[in-house]
């Protein structure tokens, strides 16, 4: 599929829209995280509306590809993006943390089975995802690392830079590593946060492209709201067939809303009624970006 000027605009606009469903999950919700979703927006609409082979309206379809969202705190943009992809109506969005409902404040398949996996415990969605590529290779849907056969799907799994820190994700990227897995993908948000400050003075990462190399990875870094320069990493993550590709994509926690931005106190947040303005604020800016993305596109 073409790469067009029209199709980068249209996905800035979806992004967007992305964004101000967040913002009022969050609103209604009264508590939820809202850095890393908002940090994570454009990376989810890019896949969503553009990279994934999927079907909303048979989300079960077996040749589709495999999402896993690691960091399952961050569901409030798959939610959103899942909804605005035709997956549910936009309406349920509103019952984000409520009782009794689908969108829980960790992804469940047990609610809502079209979900890839259940996440909860950091570090644990790799580890998942290398399950189902492993199991891609048993069934003959990939060859092992001789590009004997085309890869029919791609797994695929978003992470999080912090939970780097539990040793569950690096034992997921040796066994990785070790089996060459090529049909799986692996984005890792680099917003440099977590719940309680930044990543290199909590547990200092860097050089975290390095240590993925040493584990027989092929890495790419990108930076994370570059739709062009992200789409372009996906495609040569496609196209390695020796090894699992990692894509660090550099993000903004917090993008679109100036006030949110890298700030880590925005990481998980959960509001006192008199700071519902912020919610209120960071709405506003949002419904007056779109004019501003078309303005630069004209």
């Amino acid at each position: 599929m073409l790469f067009t000027d029209e199709k980068i605009l249209e996905l800035e606009l979806k992004a967007n829209d992305i964004r101000k469903s967040i913002i009022e999950m969050l609103l209604e919700a009264g508590s939820g995280h809202t850095a890393g979703p908002l940090g994570m927006a454009d990376i989810f609409t890019l896949f969503y509306f553009h990279i994934l082979r999927h079907d909303p309206k048979n989300p079960s379809w077996e040749e589709r590809d495999r999402l896993v969202l690691s960091n399952g705190h961050i569901c409030p943009v798959l939610y959103a993006t899942m909804a605005h992809a035709g997956y549910f109506p936009l309406e349920e969005l509103k019952t984000l943390r409520k009782f009794g409902t689908r969108l829980q404040g960790h992804p469940h398949r047990e609610y809502m089975p079209w979900l890839e996996n259940s996440s909860g415990p950091l570090g644990a969605g790799l580890s998942q995802a290398v399950g189902m590529a492993l199991a891609d290779r048993i069934d003959g849907s990939t060859s092992s690392a001789t590009g004997e056969k085309a890869i029919d799907k791609f797994i695929y799994c978003f992470m999080s830079d912090g939970e780097h820190d539990e040793g569950n994700s690096w034992e997921a990227i040796m066994l990785a590593g070790k089996n060459k897995l090529r049909n799986l993908i692996v984005v890792v948000d680099r917003n440099n946060i977590q719940i309680d400050g930044f990543t290199e003075n909590i547990m200092p990462l860097e050089p975290l492209a390095d240590k993925w190399r040493a584990f027989n990875w092929h890495v790419i870094e990108v930076g994370g709201h570059d739709f062009r320069a992200l789409n372009e990493a996906v495609e040569e993550a496609q196209a390695i067939y020796e090894k699992p590709t990692v894509i660090i994509a550099h993000t903004i926690p917090g993008k679109g809303v100036k006030e949110f931005e890298r700030d880590y106190k925005w990481h998980g947040y959960d509001p006192d009624p008199k700071d519902k303005i912020d919610y209120a604020m960071a709405l506003k800016e949002l419904r007056t970006l779109g004019g501003k993305i078309r303005s630069e596109h004209q």
